[in-house]
């Protein structure tokens, strides 16, 4: 009987067999721990993707426009739910100057009307110590007018900047204050015109002010009729 020649060579050389299946052996490891490295890269990578898309759908609350948010109206914690609420959306669509509590709006007054449902970001407002920050004591100061062609037709509202202009008898004109922030506006009997209001005249005006410049401003105002001047912004 023939024997085959691989056997026959197997059995003639036993140590070259051993040496063959001790390599294979030695193999064997190496090429494990390069699966496991690869399967935990495969993994790392499918646990950073996931991640990101988890990401581009997180949810975030914000607070928009409820309703008409008129320009010159301070915010504060008893009004604030009035013309505010909160609203889920998607972090990627949210600004970082977003308002993202209600503590952030007490205090604030918008710079323009704002429409509902716009996203309020702080830009859109400026604070009363903003306005009064060049004041070493902020106090409100208060004039009526005559006639409604005295300040602008009766137009006024919080939040308008007005220059203030005082007229002699002999009709010399003097600007007795520039660019004075309105703080609230009434009309003739003396009754609050909303911010939003576009039909009522005002004709008594309320105004910040520095205290030590009170006594010169109502000085002016006395020696003529005064006339407002509303600032285009």
């Amino acid at each position: 009987m023939k024997r085959k020649k691989g056997n026959d060579e197997n059995l003639e050389n036993p140590s070259a067999s051993k040496k063959k299946i001790k390599g294979e052996k030695s193999i064997l490891p190496g090429a494990v721990a390069i699966g496991i490295l690869a399967a935990a890269i495969i993994f790392a990578i499918m646990i950073n993707t996931e991640k990101n898309i988890l990401q581009d759908f997180e949810k975030r609350e914000i607070y928009t426009a409820a309703k008409q948010v008129p320009k010159g109206l301070t915010i504060t914690a008893e009004n604030y739910a009035e013309y505010f609420t909160v609203k889920e959306l998607d972090a990627s669509v949210i600004p970082e100057t977003a308002i993202l509590n209600p503590e952030q709006l007490e205090g604030c007054i918008p710079k323009t009307a704002i429409d509902p449902g716009t996203l309020i970001t702080q830009g859109m407002f400026e604070d009363v110590n903003e306005i009064t920050a060049d004041m070493e004591e902020p106090v409100i100061a208060g004039f009526k007018a005559d006639d409604l062609y005295q300040v602008v037709g009766g137009v006024l509202r919080a939040g308008d900047r007005i220059h203030i202009y005082s007229v002699s008898e002999d009709g010399e004109t003097i600007l007795c204050w520039e660019n004075v922030y309105v703080q609230g506006v009434f009309d003739q009997s003396g009754t609050v015109i909303a911010s939003g209001d576009t039909a009522s005249a005002s004709q008594r005006i309320n105004v910040y002010m520095d205290k030590k410049d009170v006594e010169a401003f109502y000085s002016n105002l006395a020696q003529g009729t005064l006339r407002a001047v509303k600032v285009c912004q």
